[in-house]
């Protein structure tokens, strides 16, 4: 079978790498031939736009709607954002319609890659797959109310425009039964970790990085992800943190990643007076994950209630459980459901700074505890 994936992100966004790259990978170890085409985030200096992963044709044909530089995260201006749009949707559908493919999936209903996929189904008669792993109408920066109705309306429109949906969490594939599409035509497809990639560093140089980045004999609480409080409020982390380095002075706070929040979250952090205990590393390549997990003594998913986290199913608890990392999550969503009974991370109230550091805490002083979490999580 030959398939078509159309993402409007590159390998290294959290979705793109962490969800696309690994189903295409296993959909080719299965025997399919499967091609990426994608928008980059750095397009202009991108020297290489052709490449193959593990057998997965990658081409990356244009402009991602946002720009990423070092550890920074950029939006357009709205003229700017509409050229790259429907630049970015002719480079798409050209690719569409000149790569062979008995079924085009589409990642995510942007209307850049919804277009492109939509119009190959009508000219090549393909059949026509949607993914489904997020609320990006409930979670993306839009500088005008237009573009976030624009996005609202094509999540609406396309699930009833395709053959077959795939969904990361129960929460999606629930939306989209109550709007009225089958329940026959969605599969729920989870995140997850491809272990024979995402592999666990020595002990050696596990203490090597701890060593230079002053955290020997520290415990350490991680957050890795994408430095952004409208998806990912960090915020709340640091806050919890103040209350937890108040009472145990021994303890650091790892911040990995880059985003548009950098900057705003350093702020804080001087703010609070926890600038000298809070190591921010920027954006670090993807095969070092696994190693600053490992450096942690428990890993946050910082949450509120809110549709931005009920739509989403986090890589990060995946990662963190792969490592043997112990988690830090709240109860909104599918995380509930994810972690297991008995829970395979510690549940705190979402949105609360207090419970978030109570849980930590709770963490960071019983080994034992932390131990059975960690086991816990490898099982899963």
């Amino acid at each position: 079978m030959r398939i078509h994936i159309v993402l409007t992100q590159d390998m290294e966004s959290p979705s793109g790498g962490g969800r696309y790259l690994p189903l295409a990978r296993k959909l080719t170890k299965m025997g399919h031939r499967v091609t990426i085409s994608a928008l980059h985030s750095d397009f202009s200096r991108l020297k290489i736009k052709k490449k193959t992963i593990d057998g997965v044709f990658v081409n990356y044909v244009s402009q991602m709607h946002v720009k990423k530089e070092g550890n920074n995260k950029t939006y357009y201006s709205p003229l700017q954002l509409l050229l790259i749009s429907v630049i970015a949707t002719i480079r798409l559908t050209r690719s569409v319609l000149s790569t062979p493919a008995d079924i085009i999936h589409i990642g995510k209903p942007h209307p850049m890659n919804s277009i492109a996929g939509l119009v190959g189904r009508i000219i090549k008669g393909n059949n026509l797959f949607l993914d489904i792993d997020d609320i990006e109408s409930g979670i993306g920066n839009f500088s005008k109310e237009w573009q976030r109705k624009i996005i609202s309306a094509f999540e609406r429109w396309v699930p009833f425009k395709v053959d077959f949906i795939t969904t990361n969490t129960l929460y999606n594939k629930n939306l989209l039964i109550q709007a009225g599409v089958s329940k026959n035509k969605i599969a729920y497809i989870p995140n997850g970790i491809d272990l024979d990639k995402f592999i666990t560093p020595s002990t050696k140089r596990i203490y090597q990085k701890k060593a230079e980045l002053n955290l020997l004999n520290k415990k350490t609480i991680a957050y890795i992800g994408t430095l952004g409080v409208k998806s990912h409020p960090i915020h709340l982390l640091l806050e919890a943190f103040k209350i937890i380095h108040e009472k145990d002075p021994n303890t650091s706070l790892l911040l990995v990643g880059g985003g548009e929040d950098f900057g705003s979250l350093q702020e804080q952090a001087f703010e609070l007076n926890i600038q000298d205990n809070t190591i921010f590393t920027g954006k670090i390549a993807a095969a070092d994950v696994p190693l600053y997990y490992a450096l942690a003594d428990v890993s946050v998913d910082p949450v509120y209630n809110d549709l931005a986290a009920r739509g989403r199913c986090p890589i990060k608890i995946f990662e963190s459980w792969a490592v043997g990392t112990p988690l830090v999550t709240s109860d909104v969503g599918d995380r509930k459901e994810l972690l297991g009974e008995p829970p395979a991370g510690k549940i705190s109230l979402p949105g609360n700074p207090k419970s978030l550091a109570l849980s930590i805490q709770s963490v960071l002083e019983n080994a034992q505890f932390a131990k059975s979490l960690s086991q816990l999580g490898k099982e899963r």
